[in-house]
């Protein structure tokens, strides 16, 4: 059974800091590419950031440029998000994806709240 299982959202205040984990099974995680997606409320799907197979390749939204931090471990299965200076505005329900065509596997996602 395939499983994105997302960890690491909570209530931080402005100006903190969050490290997401998303911990993948049932597939060969290391053959996939990996991004963080997020839904703000009442929003639709917001692409954040997203790392290739062997992390060769990474890329972030511009809002979240020099702020946010993805990475993959390919022997435990995980990928990471850190989350520096947040702000009110990246309050959302984060979400792992994983994909290599035809395939895309989503988690169940973790909130994350900023707010004073």
């Amino acid at each position: 059974e395939v499983q994105l299982v997302e960890s690491g959202g909570g209530l931080v205040q402005p100006g903190g800091s969050l490290t997401l984990s998303c911990i993948a099974s049932g597939f060969t995680f290391r053959g996939y590419a990996m991004s963080w997606v997020r839904q703000a409320p009442g929003k639709g799907l917001e692409w954040v950031s997203s790392i290739n197979s062997d992390r060769t390749s990474i890329r972030y939204t511009d809002s979240v440029k020099g702020r946010f931090t993805i990475s993959r471990d390919n022997v435990k299965n995980t990928m990471y998000l850190r989350m520096n200076g947040l702000k009110p505005e990246d309050t959302a329900v984060y979400y792992c994806r994983a994909e290599r065509v035809p395939f895309t596997y989503w988690g169940q996602g973790t909130q994350v709240t900023v707010s004073s």
